[in-house]
């Protein structure tokens, strides 16, 4: 038995974010029907259909007719969770939003997940994920050589806006174990753009730069070698780059090109381009130093590493044979996922209506009274206890004096550690073992990204977590997952976008292109935290805990779900560039006079409005030219003389798709984003004033949202101690020795 088995599901989204989200539940076992217009899903040709859609039923309802919304209405009577991605007003004019539906329905899941915002100007535009990069600051955010927004091929923002509603629909499941109580969350492409790149900034304090297309740090960035190959170097940390000079035998500059970052960039540009890719990884790896070649994700996905993780399945369709797909990227110990189907053409089911559920209020947010121990660091770990405390969990961040290597006074460490509790715990003396064993036994939670192998010497593998409180649920993060020779290896994010296809697919027929998204870090948090809300869902079901592994290289795939998908005669995905500006010169981004604006024209009528409001002919086929042709030249020489908000509304008056691109700062104090509640003000008591996101999603009854600021190093330590348990002159004992700081 899985997590969500007897879980009704009625999907009534289209595209990515919404589908993956259920696909994320019906993978644990959750019965997922997915109700689609006559017409079917808008991405139905799109290979990645297959993967959001596995393990669906799927139907087809005309909600416009009095008949189609008669039977959805009927379906949703015997549902647990009904979802939806509509454009603001619609479900009301359905009679689906969720205030009249879960008044209708007490038990009632109604999880609302539109593409943009929920109220505004740009909440209603069909959905691209160009626009909600541009809308966003995403688009300004990722390096580039020249002052332009960049379209990203994967949709970062939409994957983490799955990730999250799934998360936040187990949330919901949970909370309802408790209180016999449904609700409306919303969970909106805005929060998976602000989980994908968490907007931040320290009043007063300049924003960071912005990055180059190979990174802008020498010891965090792609260099080309002698053969004309491109490998990433990922010593992020002091402790791997000093490594890299033990290798280049030029150990006696480091302290100098430590504190010459250009210096050193030019050094090891030189040095890397007198041998091959291969000698140089060869010869880095011997020494235990973080890099990776630059892959494309075809070969990636069909090759060793993804086979020994047991991360690839292969499923038959009727007319397309074959079709491989990622396999489920968290490892379950007691209550798997698992892929049994691709989606299968069937009529709605005649589930009977749901009655009211036992249970009794407690109030508070949706995890209130789950506590967590972190024993995460840098982002993939200890952001995933972030985006858990928003949802009310009690999460303890861990760390030994050393402190987590990623802590700082930045703005980014802020964001990723928001609305947790500081302990300093030394896991090295056996005081602080037992102490850690102790709280075990009164947690509900361990998390940590330690390397292979570190849990068992520290003594806190999942055997010992489990004698200590067998309903422990314990969730392990590595860089390439339990098993093969890679299991061991030490690994960062960019290591897995090099590996794994992405920093290829940017780059296009170019160089390879270092995502400025953290993509498999933010993929793994969000992960981590979906996961563990799953666990809980499970644990309310057996009584037992249990330990979910995952990993960077499992993200690697989730986070390019509908790229991976293969089959004979697969079309070809979308490839970028050198500062690439789109798709196709009608699907891009163009500077007007003052300011950038996204355009997508992917229909004819759509392309003619376009001829019409710039006043210039599009040719023969305007639809198939290029982002680069001599059509996009033209629009581009028109537009750079016209104001954008005067081109936006003549646009969007003539039905087509369009919106503002701001820059990353922008999003701090953009009105329509504020409208939607997209970031926050709050004080740190150290730094001061902070802006970060409010949420990664919203509830109508148990509110979500962050309880505490970033803690120093070990700010909270006896006061935690104190809360579970231990007696005041322990507490001053364990310090007296150095186990707790």
């Amino acid at each position: 038995m899985s997590a969500y088995r007897g879980v009704r599901i009625a999907d009534f989204s289209q595209g990515v974010a919404g589908p993956m989200a259920a696909m994320l539940l019906g993978d644990f076992e959750a019965e997922v029907v997915k109700v689609e217009p006559p017409g079917g899903d808008r991405m139905k040709d799109h290979p990645g259909y297959l993967a959001w859609n596995r393990n669906k039923q799927v139907v087809s309802l005309d909600l416009e007719t009095p008949e189609g919304l008669a039977a959805a209405k009927a379906l949703i009577a015997g549902a647990d969770v009904a979802l939806f991605d509509h454009a603001p007003g619609r479900l009301e004019a359905l009679g689906l939003d969720g205030a009249t539906l879960t008044a209708a329905h007490p038990a009632l899941v109604h999880a609302w997940m539109p593409p943009y915002g929920t109220a505004g100007a740009w909440s209603d535009l069909p959905a691209h994920h160009s626009l909600l990069a541009g809308l966003t600051g995403v688009a300004f955010r990722q390096g580039a050589w020249e002052d332009k927004p960049i379209h990203l091929v994967l949709p970062i923002a939409w994957y983490s806006q799955a990730v999250l509603g799934a998360g936040a629909i187990g949330a919901a499941l949970y909370e309802r174990g408790r209180s016999g109580r449904g609700q409306a969350l919303t969970v909106s492409g805005l929060h998976g753009s602000a989980e994908a790149a968490p907007p931040s900034l320290i009043l007063g304090e300049a924003p960071l730069p912005r990055g180059t297309p190979p990174g802008s740090n020498p010891r965090y960035r792609l260099y080309q070698c002698a053969d004309r190959e491109w490998f990433f170097l990922g010593t992020l940390f002091t402790n791997f780059y000093r490594k890299v000079f033990q290798v280049l035998d030029l150990e006696d500059a480091f302290d100098a090109l430590e504190a010459d970052m250009l210096a050193a960039r030019d050094l090891l540009e030189g040095m890397f381009l007198s041998r091959t890719r291969d000698e140089w990884l060869e010869a880095l790896r011997a020494n235990d130093v973080p890099c990776a070649p630059i892959g494309r994700r075809e070969a990636w996905f069909a090759g060793a590493a993804v086979a020994e993780g047991g991360l690839r399945t292969v499923l038959a369709h009727p007319t397309l044979g074959d079709v491989a797909m990622p396999a489920p990227s968290t490892r379950f110990s007691a209550t798997p996922a698992s892929i049994r189907s691709l989606p299968q053409a069937a009529v709605a089911p005649a589930w009977p209506a749901k009655t009211a559920l036992a249970g009794s209020p407690v109030g508070g947010q949706p995890l209130a009274g789950v506590r967590v121990l972190n024993l995460g660091t840098v982002i993939a770990g200890a952001y995933a206890g972030s985006i858990l405390a928003q949802l009310g969990a009690e999460v303890t961040k861990i760390e030994p004096r050393e402190a987590d290597p990623f802590r700082s006074d930045g703005s980014q460490f802020l964001a990723y550690n928001r609305g947790v509790r500081g302990l300093g715990l030394n896991l090295k003396t056996p005081e602080a073992r037992a102490l850690f064993l102790e709280m075990v036994a009164t947690a509900d939670v361990v998390i940590d990204n330690y390397r292979l192998g570190v849990r068992g010497r520290l003594g806190i593998d999942y055997a010992a977590l489990k004698a200590a409180n067998p309903r422990i649920i314990s969730c392990s993060i590595n860089a390439y997952g339990e098993s093969g020779p890679r299991a061991a290896l030490p690994g960062f994010d960019p290591l897995l976008q090099a590996e794994g296809g992405m920093m290829a697919a940017q780059g296009g027929d170019g160089d390879p292109i270092l995502h400025t998204i953290a993509v498999n870090d933010i993929a793994t948090a969000a992960t981590v935290a979906g996961a563990v809300i799953t666990a809980l869902n499970a644990r309310e079901r057996t009584g037992e805990g249990q330990e979910v592994l995952t990993s960077l290289m499992a993200q690697s795939l989730l986070f390019q779900l509908g790229e991976m998908v293969t089959y004979g005669g697969r079309p070809a995905n979308d490839l970028g560039g050198v500062d690439c500006l789109g798709v196709s010169a009608l699907h891009r981004y163009y500077a007007c006079a003052d300011g950038w604006i996204g355009l997508v024209a992917e229909t004819e009528a759509a392309a003619l409005a376009v001829g019409r409001v710039l006043g210039i002919d599009l040719g023969s086929e305007p639809l198939a030219a290029a982002r680069d042709s001599d059509l996009a030249g033209r629009i581009e020489a028109t537009l750079a003389e016209r104001l954008r908000a005067e081109i936006l509304v003549a646009l969007r008056s003539a039905g087509v798709a369009a919106a503002p691109v701001i820059r990353g700062g922008e999003a701090l104090d953009d009105p329509w984003l504020a409208e939607n509640g997209f970031v926050e003000g709050w004080d740190h008591p150290r730094l001061g004033p902070m802006i970060t996101a409010r949420s990664y999603a919203t509830f109508s009854r148990t509110p979500s949202g962050f309880s505490h600021p970033t803690p120093d190093l070990a700010e909270h330590s006896a006061a935690i101690l104190s809360a579970y348990g231990i007696a005041p002159e322990r507490i001053a004992a364990l310090m007296a020795v150095g186990a707790v700081f």
